[in-house]
């Protein structure tokens, strides 16, 4: 569980918070730094929305000093406009710049950013280059195995990547075409390794100590990238922290989850920074879905579900935990 060096970065160990729109704001990044997360994303960013002064993308680029080590992720298909972008918000309070060639929505496909710059790994080289040239900090990079099955690039496209200037990369073991279907491809998340020099990041399947533990062992990755796996679980990267020690120990892995009194005070705790980063109104109904996801699995989990589509206040939310600790 070493840690490694993205450009002048150090990151302290090898679990990092993948970025999620719409769930890897700043309450969630902290809890998961918290529980052992080395590097944490942000949501991704547009480079249009920056330059058209987007109200809701202020939001977006807000750092809590308890995050670092930080990436800010930003999206567009415009070398010269995405360069300028990176540099105009270069002061903020972030450590490495990733860019996203990886999203499959449409609606960022469509547009021929995300993973629609697989299609065109010319264009992608020169937007790399051109924002590393322009900023002092590290570029990352976060892209997909290919666009469809026919058109695997990985490889290709991590060493094109690597000549325009980007400092790390992570791998996403799907194509655009299977979105988070199927399976992810760790192989080709291997050859990516095996074929650059700079450090190279493992995404895709990783819900379990025991998928952590297998990722790194095909991949030989710097670093492990959890996203959905973590979704009301921000405890896995301890266990994953744990189950690394105890295989380098030579004993057997054992997983302890966390009690119902543990997940409710995580609730409570993660509604209340959702309050006072967003307000009640927003707060809350961002946490309808985290209520639904830190509840899978537990006793009445359907019915908690129902009940969290209609959480307003965070004294309903109050109610909510206290009933369930009643059961």
């Amino acid at each position: 569980m070493n840690g490694f060096v993205i450009g002048n970065v150090q990151i302290p160990g090898n679990l990092i918070l993948g970025p999620m729109a719409g769930v890897t704001d700043l309450p969630f990044r902290v809890l998961c730094k918290e529980q052992g997360a080395d590097l944490v994303y942000t949501e991704m960013i547009s480079a249009k929305g920056i330059y058209y002064h987007n109200k809701n993308t202020e939001k977006l680029w807000e750092i809590d000093e308890r995050e670092h080590p930080v990436a800010l992720q930003l999206f567009g298909s415009d070398p010269s406009l995405m360069a300028e972008m990176a540099k105009q918000i270069e002061h903020r309070n972030f450590d490495l710049l990733d860019i996203n060639m990886g999203c499959p929505v449409p609606k960022v496909v469509n547009n021929g950013e995300g993973s629609a710059l697989m299609k065109d790994p010319r264009l992608a080289g020169r937007i790399i280059k051109e924002i590393s040239s322009a900023i002092q900090k590290p570029v990352t990079v976060k892209f997909r195995k290919g666009f469809t099955d026919d058109t695997v690039n990985a490889v290709e496209f991590a060493k094109i990547a690597e000549e325009n200037g980007a400092a790390a990369l992570a791998v996403h073991g799907r194509t655009r075409e299977q979105y988070y279907g199927g399976e992810a491809d760790w192989e080709i998340i291997a050859k990516v390794k095996e074929a650059v020099q700079i450090p190279v990041i493992a995404s895709g399947d990783i819900f379990s100590v025991e998928d952590a533990l297998a990722c790194q062992e095909m991949t030989g990755c710097d670093g492990l990238m959890l996203a959905r796996g973590v979704r009301g679980n921000p405890w896995l990267f301890a266990q994953i922290k744990q189950g690394f020690a105890q295989k380098e120990r030579g004993e057997q892995i054992t997983v302890v989850k966390p009690e119902l009194s543990e997940v409710l005070d995580m609730i409570l705790r993660h509604g209340k920074m959702q309050v006072e980063y967003k307000g009640e109104t927003m707060g809350m109904r961002e946490m309808r879905k985290h209520v639904a996801w830190y509840t899978t699995g537990y006793p009445h989990s359907a019915s908690i579900r129902r009940e969290a589509n209609f959480l307003e206040t965070y004294e309903d939310l109050e109610r909510l935990c206290d009933k369930l600790r009643g059961h």
